[in-house]
């Protein structure tokens, strides 16, 4: 089983793309309008990736960003990445992010807060534009103050939170009669457990 490699795998939202080494995942690519060019994606950003079978660990994480998309609340915090390149700020708001419940968002401000100075809410937004592990890094949950921004791409954002039903506004949806497609919701908690509280205010 190959120790680096990437691959390619069906979801509800269209094929997403998955790079991973010896460390964790490297990357994650969101559907582009067919598979030749999910491919082109992950390999501009991964070149040296070769495609292969996912090894066990690798495969699990599939399943379970499948599940997700799938609009099962699906917790993706503990899938181990590669941050070895990544910068220390980024790292920082990225594991803020992943405490991000399913369902749930939070501001750049409010991360900004997190890591000390609500002054960095620019920085937050800019370090989730080059996130590399979309989904599992859920840069999705992480909106404007006054709402959605174009940082991240606003139709992918919406697609993804109606999907796990979170709520941006305080405008009715039609999750709130039959279920179906939402276009606007309001905040939840981002909060999952004290532990999470914890956990993220030591970052």
């Amino acid at each position: 089983m190959a120790t680096y490699g990437f691959t390619l795998f069906d979801t509800a939202i269209g094929p997403c793309g998955i790079a991973w080494n010896e460390r964790g995942i490297k990357g994650v690519q969101l559907p582009e309008a067919d598979a030749a060019k999910t491919r082109a994606r992950l390999l501009r950003r991964s070149p040296d990736m070769r495609e292969a079978w996912p090894p066990p660990a690798v495969q699990r994480a599939i399943d379970r960003i499948v599940a997700l998309l799938r609009g099962d609340a699906t917790d993706l915090s503990d899938i181990a990445l590669d941050m070895d390149r990544i910068e220390s700020f980024e790292r920082q708001v990225y594991e803020i992010a992943r405490t991000i419940a399913p369902g749930a968002t939070l501001s750049y401000g409010e991360i900004a807060v997190r890591l000390g100075d609500r002054a960095l809410a620019r920085d937050v937004g800019q370090a989730l534009g080059r996130n590399p592990f979309p989904l599992i890094v859920p840069c999705h949950r992480v909106l404007a103050a006054g709402g959605f921004s174009a940082n991240g791409g606003i139709t992918t954002k919406l697609r993804l939170l109606t999907i796990e039903r979170a709520r941006t506004s305080d405008a009715p949806t039609l999750f709130d009669g039959d279920g179906s497609f939402a276009l606007a919701v309001k905040p939840k908690s981002a909060e999952r457990s004290p532990s999470n509280r914890r956990r993220a205010s030591t970052r």
